[in-house]
């Protein structure tokens, strides 16, 4: 079905364009010691990550097309990495970013199913900067657990604002958010915000950042654009509506990350009129390679945006897949003056290197993945020698050899046998693998000693129920095998049953709880049955209304371990209601419906409460 755009008018009278979605490394080091003598004031750290932006969407970048002015400004007064490599998708990059320690260790190695919650025994860069005396905030997107205990605000950050699910729109996110005037959850409680989604985590950011200027901080603001679906306000879709050379989406595309440059500009401003940018580290980076700014029609093999020569898009193995812009100032500390360095660098080593330029004795207790590489950004030494691996999951439990990528310097080892020398063939065109056996033998061996290591670590995560008044678990994620789950708002309204799939969960105490069995979430106040036309983040219909297609239901059905109950189902309720006693401790949870048809669907949403 072709996609297509409408306008909508926000609560000031401005106008946005909503674009509709289908569905559709690491060195080992444990132990160790990092410090410095602390400068005469802690420096400030700011992280701002985007989401699905590639090494060629800036203008600095090589992009003619794209407007970047901030940040391409900002790289001029900063030390860029032009060998920075990052997971392939989002989840694991945060997870590695904010650990120092690859996501197949840590529990994120996808963005749904169950693997995409970050271990409870992880110990992230908040966690760290928080206990030697930083304030720490996170605004935006986690996409790292919405539920106990692994919300942002029992990760480290003492204040948390942001979107549930890896998305605006997706199947945690509260029912209907779309980008424009929504409802976001501060520490847990949802809140509702007017303003463009970019707009107001910028926004919340300078209000954190500007209450706290005394005292050091880290602010994680951590963007879900130019993630899809491509919804941008009118005035950045005009800047692109007549460009030649890239798709409708792209355009909006490019809006987004436009509109994530304003605010880059307006970030930097505030810095300078708080008169704390001398003594702030502030990195901009982004997640994965491009999403949507470089494609080629599968039929003309037109090629539409720009890749800096890189061959890969985001989830790829190949280098436009993982290797992002990464820009750093830090005035006080040395950082600046617009260097470029070559040496390879990871997200991994991000923590590490933190925790060094703010003067922390780090002692990491864990296998670390990254290094400290504060010298070399200071221009001090260069890296040593190193291999990195990356890979490609998206599987219900890590694979070995799917999709990896072995880097050292120059070279790219792919899948255990096509090797590029990318100095000399950046578009890893020629596959050099048999005129450098012993490389491939060497490199081959560093991923085999790498993957023992990583595998022996590797579990899912578990979700606590009974730490809230109601916890809200969603089939998002759900351990599904062979399948995906309805992972956002468009697929949920499409009515598709899916097949039940368990819940891996821990019932914080023993004793009676009450389990309420949704089609629709509990904000939507919809009917088990309802059908809806009047919202807007999904299909549309030949009316130009919103659709979301009736399921209808006879029986549900509750397994705990070896229990299980089922009752009759009134279509004309909000959600069915079953109660059971529970022990303390981990287990399997099911909670799925039988449909009038005979099918069965897994509950889309179950909210769980402890009864006193």
């Amino acid at each position: 079905m072709a996609q297509k755009q409408y306008f909508k008018k926000g609560s000031f009278g401005r106008k946005y364009i909503l674009f509709l979605i289908a569905p559709f490394i690491f060195t080992s080091c444990k132990e160790k010691q990092v410090g410095m003598d602390s400068p005469k004031a802690k420096p400030n750290v700011i992280v701002v990550i985007t989401d699905d932006q590639g090494y060629g969407d800036l203008g600095l970048n090589g992009n003619t097309i794209i407007k970047t002015p901030a940040i391409d400004n900002f790289a001029t007064e900063s030390v860029r990495l032009s060998n920075y490599h990052v997971g392939t998708t989002c989840a694991p990059t945060r997870a590695g970013l904010l650990t120092g320690r690859n996501c197949n260790r840590n529990g994120v190695w996808h963005t749904i199913m169950g693997a995409s919650l970050l271990n409870r025994e992880e110990i992230t860069m908040a966690d760290e900067l928080q206990k030697n005396g930083y304030n720490t905030a996170m605004f935006g997107k986690w996409h790292l657990g919405d539920n106990h205990p692994f919300t942002p605000q029992e990760r480290g950050f003492d204040m948390a604002f942001y979107h549930g699910g890896g998305g605006v729109g997706q199947t945690p996110d509260y029912w209907d958010n779309d980008y424009f005037d929504d409802t976001y959850y501060r520490n847990g409680t949802p809140e509702k915000k007017e303003g463009y989604c970019t707009d107001v985590w910028f926004n919340e950011a300078m209000n954190f950042i500007e209450a706290k200027k005394e005292e050091p901080f880290f602010c994680y603001l951590s963007l879900n654009a130019p993630h899809s679906p491509y919804n941008v306000p009118e005035e950045y879709y005009n800047m692109y509506k007549d460009a030649k050379g890239i798709s409708e989406e792209q355009k909006r595309f490019y809006g987004m990350i436009t509109n994530i440059d304003d605010n880059f500009s307006k970030l930097l401003k505030k810095l300078d009129a708080l008169g704390i940018a001398d003594n702030t580290i502030l990195i901009f980076t982004t997640d994965n390679g491009t999403a949507q700014g470089y494609t080629i029609d599968a039929k003309t093999k037109e090629v539409q945006g720009y890749n800096a020569g890189m061959r890969g898009t985001k989830g790829s193995e190949y280098d436009g897949g993982h290797r992002v812009p990464f820009i750093v100032r830090w005035p006080d500390g040395g950082l600046s003056g617009g260097k470029t360095l070559d040496d390879l660098v990871a997200h991994v080593d991000v923590l590490p290197t933190i925790m060094k330029l703010t003067g922390q004795t780090y002692a990491p207790t864990k296998t670390m993945d990254g290094m400290d590489v504060s010298d070399y950004l200071l221009g001090k030494e260069d890296i040593p020698n190193r291999y990195l691996v990356t890979d490609t999951q998206r599987v219900p439990w890590p694979i070995k050899g799917k999709n990896s990528c072995v880097m050292e310097g120059k070279w790219r080892l792919i899948n255990g046998t096509e090797l590029y020398n990318i100095t000399l063939d950046p578009g890893q065109e020629i596959n050099v693998a048999d005129q450098h056996l012993e490389r491939v033998e060497a490199m081959n061996a560093f991923y085999e000693s790498w993957w023992d290591d990583i595998i022996k670590e590797t579990k899912y995560s578990v979700i606590d129920l009974g730490v809230g008044e109601t916890d809200v678990l969603t089939c998002h994620d759900a351990r599904t095998i062979g399948y995906y789950p309805p992972w956002n708002q468009q697929m949920i309204r499409a009515g598709e049953p899916m097949k039940p799939a368990p819940f891996s969960v821990n019932f914080t105490s023993a004793g009676k709880y009450r389990f309420h069995l949704r089609r629709w979430p509990s904000e939507s106040n919809l009917d088990l049955g309802a059908e809806i036309n009047d919202a807007v983040p999904a299909t549309l219909n030949a009316e130009g209304k919103v659709a979301g297609k009736s399921m209808l239901f006879k029986k549900a059905h509750l397994n705990i371990g070896e229990k299980s109950i089922d009752v009759a189902v009134d279509n004309k309720a909000g959600a069915v209601t079953l109660e059971m006693d529970v022990q303390q401790g981990e287990i399997e949870l099911m909670a799925y419906f039988d449909l009038v048809d005979g099918t069965q669907s897994n509950a889309f949403y179950i909210d769980v409460e402890k009864v006193e």
